[in-house]
């Protein structure tokens, strides 16, 4: 529940920079630390799709990263 707990909290500061208007560099930060917490709840109480969720969401922002 820790992990949950975790990844909920980082999703509301996400939300809340991104209402703020904050900067792309610490948008970055924030979805950096948001995937390696989704990863560890996937290890502790996911099943293979969120794994496979986890794994797509870190490609996404891998191919976003070198876009910018």
């Amino acid at each position: 529940m820790d992990e949950a707990r975790a990844v909920l909290g980082r999703l509301e500061r996400i939300e809340e920079l991104e209402r703020a208007g904050a900067a792309a560099s610490a948008l970055l930060g924030e979805l950096r630390a948001l995937m390696r917490e989704a990863e560890a709840w996937a290890r502790v109480d996911g099943d293979e799709r969120a794994r496979a969720a986890v794994g797509a969401c870190a490609a996404s922002l891998a191919s976003e990263m070198i876009a910018m």
